[in-house]
């Protein structure tokens, strides 16, 4: 089977689709029962069988929180498949002097460099308190990337301020990639869409976009035509998936819109679509 297209971020190969985790680690964006639902209904086991479906589309790419639970999943569909993932971590820390010591920056890369992970972007919750919108910079960010490097990942930013990768480019700050939401009808976005598009179009930086599908708002190939048909070559799409057959839907709209073809999937069936069945 053919790989997925990729591009280059920081001297590092990646799929252009990149693994989301919220629907592994409890993260619905909808409610608080879908989010106990998929705590309850995630194992290890089941988070690696669709790490398996997407490593075997050659999708190698994996971003979440620093979590045993998906580092035990990745251990389990590397195993399984003999091929390697590209973990993207998004953690948080103390900003501020007196935090819980587990929180501390160094004590947070440190774990994040021993769960594997190639790219470190802190999350937006880090990101968006240290931008500055008042004198155009991102404040410590340069210690953080430095700490960053040292461990030997890469640094980006996650942010969900458009600001940010605008700031970020004019200081020269020191990241390989941002990581920016963007959907087609603005869900958690701080911009209309198209001011949006526009900034990704213009970063300096390769962008993985983030949640596509508006956290289940949308339907994948609404949602999906519109991002991919609305970044550039070298930026990513990412997404969550619950089970296996989820991950092999997206795939495969994913790959007929990239190819210029209209998706063609087994829609669902209910008793009011009967007249419709030819």
């Amino acid at each position: 089977m053919s790989d997925f297209p990729r591009t280059n971020v920081g001297g590092i190969s990646l799929s252009r689709l990149i693994i989301g985790t919220n629907w592994f680690l409890g993260y619905s964006h909808s409610s608080l029962a879908k989010d106990r639902f998929i705590t309850i209904y995630q194992t290890r086991q089941k988070i690696a069988d669709t790490l398996e479906v997407f490593l075997e589309h050659g999708i190698d790419t994996v971003m979440g929180p620093p979590s045993d639970l998906l580092y035990e999943a990745t251990q389990e569909a590397q195993d399984r498949t003999g091929r390697q993932l590209i973990t993207i971590l998004t953690p948080s820390f103390n900003v501020l002097p007196g935090g819980p010591e587990e929180l501390q920056p160094e004590r947070v890369f440190d774990r994040c460099q021993d769960l594997g992970a190639t790219f470190c972007l802190p999350h937006k919750m880090i990101t968006d308190v240290l931008l500055d919108r008042m004198y155009n910079h991102i404040r410590d960010i340069d210690r953080y990337t430095s700490m960053i490097r040292e461990r030997g990942m890469v640094p980006g930013l996650s942010t969900h301020c458009p600001e940010t990768v605008v700031i970020a480019d004019k200081s020269g700050a020191d990241v390989e990639t941002y990581l920016q939401i963007y959907n087609a009808i603005g869900f958690l976005m701080h911009l209309e869409v198209d001011w949006v598009m526009r900034i990704i179009q213009r970063a300096q930086k390769p962008v993985m976009t983030i949640k596509p599908l508006a956290a289940g708002r949308i339907l994948p190939v609404v949602g999906l035509t519109h991002v991919w048909n609305t970044i550039r070559d070298q930026d990513m799409v990412t997404i969550g998936t619950t089970t296996p057959d989820e991950a092999r839907e997206v795939i495969d709209i994913s790959l007929d819109i990239l190819d210029r073809r209209i998706p063609d999937y087994e829609l669902q069936v209910t008793r009011s679509k009967q007249t419709l069945i030819q």
